[in-house]
């Protein structure tokens, strides 16, 4: 049986779709709130986004799978977000992205086999100016050296946020 979204969602997302001219205005909040409430976004939460929408099951699937930011089912506790544009790449972030994947030993948009790190490369984090930046879940790390993410990753695993240790 599909996933089901509490009744209290379905009312804030149809809320939020009367707020815009076409209920794709919403949709990134919908799904949004959809990962909250799943974990993850996945085919049936992507099902009840749409009914909740009253829209085709595969554009809401198509939406969520062309942002990289949506949780997977398979995605472990810490996203890392390498930024790989231009910037951030001239400052070393392919040296990092790389870095990361021998030292976790994950490719990209894989996850490690304790479930605590998926890698993942994507587009602009907008730290042009401290660049490399990594994004993990919702926080940001700029000036990113291979030391940093060791730290990073340090406090990640043993439960301290890590944003401690980072100086902008």
């Amino acid at each position: 049986m599909p996933k089901q979204l509490k009744p209290e969602t379905v009312e804030a997302i149809k809320t939020m779709a009367a707020r815009y001219p076409k209920p794709d205005g919403a949709l990134l909040n919908a799904l949004r709130l959809a990962e909250r409430e799943f974990g993850f976004i996945d085919a049936d939460a992507c099902e009840a986004v749409a009914n909740a929408l009253g829209m085709s099951p595969a554009h809401v699937w198509g939406v969520s799978s062309f942002y990289t930011t949506f949780r997977k089912e398979t995605d472990g506790k810490y996203l890392l977000y390498v930024c790989s544009t231009l910037p951030c790449a001239m400052r070393g972030s392919e040296k990092l992205f790389d870095y990361l994947s021998a030292k976790l030993g994950v490719k990209k948009d894989e996850t490690t086999p304790d479930k605590l790190f998926t890698l993942k490369k994507v587009e602009c984090l907008a730290a042009c100016g401290t660049a490399p930046c990594m994004q993990v879940n919702e926080d940001y790390y700029e000036s990113l050296t291979p030391e940093l993410a060791d730290q990073i990753i340090e406090d990640l695993r043993a439960g301290i946020n890590p944003a401690r240790h980072v100086t902008r």
